[in-house]
């Protein structure tokens, strides 16, 4: 089952994984902004794989460990990712 699930010690994600990491930090941060209603589920998806790679960055630099696999440090860490992302994306469009 290697497909859904992050073998212990291994670092990888399947690509199933990001999607459902990714579509549910992308969707809590759409709600957390304000901007669901404007969001469709693939605009989710993106955004939280984006949130994922953003909030592991941040969470490396300050000597933490980023999204390690399906689980539910994983998804609040690409939705802090993501939720920042939609931040800076909505100051930049006004």
């Amino acid at each position: 089952m290697k497909i859904f699930f992050v073998e212990k010690g291994d670092e990888r994600m399947s690509f199933i994984s990001w999607i459902i990491v990714g579509a549910i930090a992308g969707w809590l941060a759409s709600i957390m902004s304000g901007d669901n209603a404007k969001m469709g589920a693939l605009a989710n998806i993106v955004v939280g794989i984006i949130g994922a790679f953003v909030g592991g960055f941040i969470l490396r630099f300050v000597g933490g460990s980023g999204v390690t696999g399906l689980n539910l440090r994983s998804i609040m860490v690409a939705t802090f990712g993501a939720f920042i992302f939609l931040f800076v994306l909505n100051k930049l469009r006004k």
